[in-house]
């Protein structure tokens, strides 16, 4: 499957592991991933905060860009963060032909020009495993089951709400995709109470003690709850939850040491791709827990 590719900014600046590591799991799916190079930022919906029109340009230059991949049966991304925001700026262009005509006259100069409807579609790497390569094709592809490992699963805000916004009422279940994909993987999902709650990161800026409060308390729950780590397919939660962790400790008085991985590593791992290629020695707090244990899973199989 050819698909244009949008790796969004924090992947290849902050999180570069993330961007390596779909890289490598990309073949092993078959998927061919034209980048976007030229592609600019979704705004994070920080952008739209104040000026609405340009957020909205520099989406639908984005969406131009993928269109014109020949041959691509859609766009993908690897930040939930970069799916809301692109969502709720799609939502508006294709609502109003008049307003999408006059967005479309700033990408005139380079010749693009951004298209409503047909087959065309943006999906998260979550949405795609699910509902395009589907959930069998991944199970046979797994050729490292991830039995035992248990695994927490955290959306974050943006791939869960506004669900009218996010196409819940055509896929009702993607608030449980994450789920599916850990089991798909042959790994255990573990329920607790923040897997679904914000991050805290948009308010990292605004009020760091509440939103390293929120990250601390959401992976204590996970670990109380048993899970060996946490995956998330948004860089920006992990963030919060990996680079931030040591610094949340404080704010609720006990050790945590939790574990996040990012979506495509623990599909990576799945799928037997070497602990390096998906950059699991550049966390923060450390994976190596994770890797003894799929090590040793691997070894008595």
């Amino acid at each position: 499957m050819k698909l244009a590719y949008w790796p969004g900014c924090v992947s290849r600046g902050f999180t570069p592991e993330l961007h390596g590591a779909m890289a490598a799991v990309a073949p092993k799916l078959g998927l061919e991933l034209v980048q976007l190079d030229r592609a600019n930022c979704c705004g994070a919906g920080v952008i739209a905060e104040h000026n609405q029109e340009l957020v909205d340009t520099l989406n639908a230059r984005t969406f131009a860009l993928a269109q014109s991949v020949d041959g691509a049966a859609g766009m993908v991304n690897i930040c939930s963060t970069c799916q809301g925001a692109q969502s709720e700026c799609q939502e508006r262009l294709d609502a109003d032909a008049a307003y999408r005509a006059h967005i479309n006259e700033h990408l005139e100069p380079e010749g693009l020009e951004y298209e409503k409807g047909g087959a065309w579609w943006n999906k998260n790497f979550l949405w795609l495993l699910v509902e395009e390569i589907g959930l069998d094709v991944l199970r046979d592809r797994v050729v490292r089951p991830l039995e035992g490992l248990r695994v927490g699963p955290f959306y974050g805000c943006y791939i869960v709400r506004p669900t009218r916004r996010l196409g819940f009422e055509f896929y009702p279940e993607r608030d449980r995709y994450l789920e599916m994909v850990i089991e798909a993987c042959g790994a255990e999902p573990v329920q607790y109470a923040g897997s679904h709650k914000c991050c805290g990161f948009p308010i990292v800026t605004l009020h760091r003690e509440n939103s390293l409060r929120q990250a601390g308390r959401h992976m204590a729950d996970a670990l109380d709850a048993g899970a060996d780590c946490v995956v998330t397919p948004c860089p920006l939660c992990h963030l919060n939850l990996d680079l931030q962790q040591p610094e949340a400790r404080p704010f609720v008085e006990r050790d945590l040491g939790m574990p996040v991985l990012h979506l495509p590593q623990l599909v990576g791992l799945a799928l037997g791709l070497d602990i390096k290629d998906l950059g699991l020695h550049r966390h923060v707090v450390k994976t190596d827990p994770v890797q003894e244990k799929v090590a040793a899973l691997a070894g008595a199989a």
